[in-house]
């Protein structure tokens, strides 16, 4: 009997990221917003970052983009910025009224995504989940991982 020979994880990895990605986009968007809405909504709200600079690299996205972003959200009337007056070059962002109603309603959105996501699995699988995708970003972060001798039996190939 020949080993069954599985797409290359990359690939699996990228399509499965697709999929979520643009399902959660729709959840957004339902709920009145975009992923990049709630992502700005969630930094601001907790205040898990220390300038915009930092706010952009926690998004993943370069400065100019958070910047349109916080202009498009500020003229809806989400955001409310201003410049310390004792350093003229640090720009504080917070959640108007209607910010943190918006953040409430993606919020729930969220939390409805993730529960659709969790649904198929066990609380033991959704945590073992997590632990094979921290360990396939780790490796991919270290450079090479360690080949496991069976990866090459099953057929396992460069994406």
């Amino acid at each position: 009997m020949s080993a069954m020979v599985l797409p290359p994880i990359g690939l699996r990895l990228a399509r499965t990221s697709r999929t979520v990605s643009q399902a959660f986009e729709r959840a957004m968007a339902d709920a009145g917003g975009s992923a990049s809405m709630w992502q700005v909504l969630l930094l601001v709200r907790t205040q898990q970052w220390g300038n915009q600079s930092q706010m952009a690299d926690a998004m993943g996205i370069t400065g100019a983009t958070l910047t349109h972003h916080l202009n498009a959200m500020e003229k809806q009337g989400l955001v409310r910025r201003w410049r310390e007056e004792s350093n003229r070059r640090v720009q504080r962002v917070e959640l108007t009224a209607d910010g943190e109603a918006m953040f409430e309603r993606l919020r729930g959105a969220a939390q409805a995504h993730d529960a659709r996501l969790r649904a198929p699995f066990s609380d033991e699988e959704v945590e073992q989940l997590a632990a094979l995708l921290d360990r396939l970003k780790a490796g991919v972060e270290s450079g090479a991982a360690p080949v496991h001798e069976d990866a090459v039996e099953r057929g396992a190939h460069a994406d």
